[in-house]
């Protein structure tokens, strides 16, 4: 399935357009990771344990995303919007991730 963030591709028509899907996945940053990319954060350099949750994160969400359309019939999905947030604060932050396009057949 093609999954992409334009609402147009070039030298490919749209013969049907089947609707808005979507997938979203909420994961919990364990209190250690927390702990440690506190520490990170204050020496610098990269949190490795959040780029790690955000990139499943993402994954999940544009695996529901496209489960959807495929039982739509749709060959592809266009227009493709990922948000991020984190949810909470503390030791109990979560971190979200939301994927939404258009469902269509790809003629």
């Amino acid at each position: 399935m093609l999954i992409v963030t334009a609402s147009h591709l070039q030298g490919k028509t749209v013969s049907k357009y089947l609707g808005l899907v979507s997938g979203e996945a909420i994961l919990g940053a364990n209190i250690f990771k927390d702990f440690f990319a506190s520490i990170r954060d204050i020496v610098g350099g990269r949190s490795a344990a959040y780029e790690k949750e955000l990139r499943k994160a993402k994954e999940i969400a544009i695996e529901e995303m496209t489960a959807q359309a495929q039982q739509l019939g749709a060959n592809a999905v266009i227009a493709v919007d990922l948000d991020y947030e984190t949810i909470g604060g503390g030791n109990k932050s979560m971190l979200m991730v939301s994927a939404s396009g258009t469902a269509v057949v790809l003629g």
